[in-house]
C-alpha cells in the first residue's frame, strides 16, 4: 500500500493518449476549461473568505471558539455533501450536471450575504454555500481524472490547482481594493463576489464539454478477440461505493488523509495567528492569503509533475513536513521582519505538495465507474477531520491561548505524519519462488 501508485488496478482505466497526433497533449482541454471555471469561482469565494474572519471577530464580536465552530461547520457541511455529490455523479453518469448544480448553488448564496448581518443567518448561508462546494468537488475532480492518462494525473491536477489558486490569489487582492475604496466595504465585497460567481457558472455551461465524464473516455481500438462492451453499464449502487473501502490502497489513503487532517489547522486560524504574532494591521489582513496563493500557484504544476516521477508518497509527506515547519516558526521563531513571508511560503508549499497529489493517487486506485465516489470518500474523510480540528483548535485557543493550542497541533502533526509514512511505505517485493527441479535431469 503506497501513495506513489504507478499502475492502476483492474478497471481503473484512464483516458489514453491521442494516438493520431503522435504525442498526447500535456493537459486535456477539459482540464483547462474546468481550471478556468475554478479560477473565476475562486475569485468570488476568496473575496469572501479573505474578509470573513475579520468581519466575524472584529465586526460581529465573535469569540475564537465561536469562529472555530463556524469555520468547522463551513468545512464540515462541504465534507458531508461531498459524498452525496460523488455518488450522484457516478449514478447518473453525468459529472458536469452535478458539478453545475454545485457551482450554481454557491453562486445563489453570495448575494444573500448582503441581507444577513447577524451570526445565525450568516451561518445558514455559509452552510448552503459549502453545500454547493461539496456537490461540485468530486464530480469536477472525476472529470479531470477521466480525461487524463494515469502517468500525467499529478500534472493535470497540478495545472487545475494552479489555475484555481490564481483565483485564490486575485480574490483577496480584489477584496483589499474594494475595502479601500467602498464606503460599506463588506457589503461591496459580497456584491462583487456574487457577480463573479455567476460568471463562473456561465463559463462552465458554455465551455466544459457535456459528454466529459458522462461516459467512459474513448479507448483505443480493441483487439479482434475482445468482447464487445455492454450497451448499457450496470447502475452504481450504494453498496458498490461502500465496497471501495475494501481496496487496500484506497483504505490506506483514506486513513492517512483523516489522520493528517486532524492536525491541519485551518487557513483562517493560520492567518489570525500570524497577525497576532507579527502585529499586522487589520487593513492588510485580507492580503495574507495572497502569500500562500502565490507560492501555491508557482509550485503546483512542478510538484504534481515531480510526484508523477518520483512517487506521490514522498511529495505528499514532504508537504506535511513543510506545514510542521510553519507551525514551528509561528511558535518559536524570533521576531524577524521576514517571518510572515517565511510562514506564508511554507504554507503555500504545503498545499502545492498535497492538494493535487492526493486526488491523483486516489484516481489511480478507483475504477472509472466509481471515480467520483472514490474521490469523495477520501475527500470527505479529510474534510471531516479538518472540521474536528477547527473545533478543537478554537476551543484550545479560547481555554489555553494560542501557544499551547498550536504546540498541541504541531505535536499531533508530527505523530500522525510518522504513522502515515509507515502506512504508505512501499510494500517489500515478494521473493520469487525457486524454480522446481527438472525431472528429466538425473542427479
Amino acid at each position: 500500500m503506497y501513495l506513489a501508485d504507478r499502475s492502476a488496478p483492474s478497471g481503473a482505466k484512464t483516458a489514453p493518449p491521442d494516438r493520431g497526433s503522435g504525442r498526447a497533449p500535456a493537459v486535456a482541454s477539459t482540464v483547462l476549461a474546468l481550471g478556468t471555471v475554478s479560477l473565476i469561482t475562486d475569485i468570488s469565494s476568496e473575496m469572501v473568505t479573505a474578509v470573513l474572519p475579520l468581519y466575524l471577530i472584529a465586526g460581529l464580536g465573535l469569540s475564537p471558539l465561536g469562529f472555530g465552530a463556524l469555520d468547522g461547520v463551513y468545512n464540515g457541511v462541504s465534507a458531508l455533501v461531498q459524498l452525496t455529490g460523488g455518488h450522484l455523479a457516478d449514478r447518473v453518469r453525468n459529472h458536469k450536471l452535478v458539478a453545475g448544480l454545485g457551482y450554481g448553488l454557491s453562486a445563489l448564496c453570495k448575494p444573500l450575504l448582503l441581507l444577513a448581518h447577524s451570526l445565525g443567518p450568516i451561518s445558514v448561508i455559509l452552510a448552503l454555500e459549502r453545500t454547493g462546494k461539496g456537490l461540485r468537488t468530486a464530480p469536477r475532480d472525476a472529470l479531470i481524472s477521466l480525461s487524463t492518462p494515469d502517468g500525467l494525473q499529478g500534472r493535470a491536477f497540478g495545472v487545475h490547482r494552479a489555475m484555481d489558486t490564481t483565483g485564490a490569489l486575485l480574490g483577496p487582492l480584489a477584496a483589499f481594493l474594494i475595502l479601500g475604496v467602498a464606503v460599506d466595504g463588506y457589503d461591496a465585497v459580497f456584491g462583487v463576489s456574487a457577480c463573479v460567481a455567476v460568471l463562473g457558472v456561465v463559463v462552465l455551461l458554455l465551455f466544459v464539454p457535456s459528454g466529459a465524464g458522462g461516459t467512459p473516455p474513448r479507448q483505443a481500438a480493441a483487439p479482434p478477440a475482445a468482447l464487445p462492451a455492454p450497451a448499457r453499464p450496470n447502475p452504481v449502487r450504494l453498496r458498490d461505493a461502500a465496497a471501495l473501502l475494501r481496496l487496500p490502497r484506497l483504505r490506506a489513503l483514506a486513513l492517512c488523509a483523516v489522520l493528517l487532517g486532524l492536525t491541519t489547522v485551518s487557513d483562517a486560524f493560520v492567518y489570525l495567528l500570524l497577525q497576532r504574532r507579527t502585529g499586522i494591521d487589520d487593513q492588510w489582513f485580507p492580503l495574507l492569503p495572497l502569500g500562500t496563493a502565490a507560492v501555491f500557484l508557482l509550485l503546483a504544476v512542478p510538484a504534481g509533475a515531480l510526484a508523477d516521477r518520483i512517487g506521490r508518497r514522498t511529495v505528499f509527506l514532504t508537504g506535511h513536513a513543510l506545514l510542521l515547519a510553519a507551525y514551528g516558526l509561528l511558535l518559536w521563531a524570533p521576531d524577524w521582519p521576514a517571518l510572515p513571508y517565511l510562514v506564508l511560503a511554507l504554507h503555500g508549499m504545503f498545499y502545492a505538495a498535497t492538494d493535487g497529489v492526493l486526488p491523483a493517487a486516489v484516481a489511480a486506485t478507483v475504477p472509472e465507474s466509481l471515480r467520483a465516489t472514490g474521490l469523495a470518500l477520501v475527500g470527505t474523510g479529510q474534510a471531516l477531520a479538518r472540521f474536528a480540528c477547527s473545533l478543537a483548535f478554537g476551543g484550545a485557543w479560547t481555554l489555553w491561548g494560542t501557544g499551547p493550542a498550536l504546540a498541541a497541533a504541531a505535536a499531533g502533526l508530527l505523530c500522525c505524519a510518522a504513522v502515515a509514512g509507515h502506512v504508505l511505505r512501499p510494500s517489500p517485493p515478494v521473493p520469487a519462488a525457486p524454480a522446481p527441479p527438472d525431472p528429466a535431469r538425473r542427479p
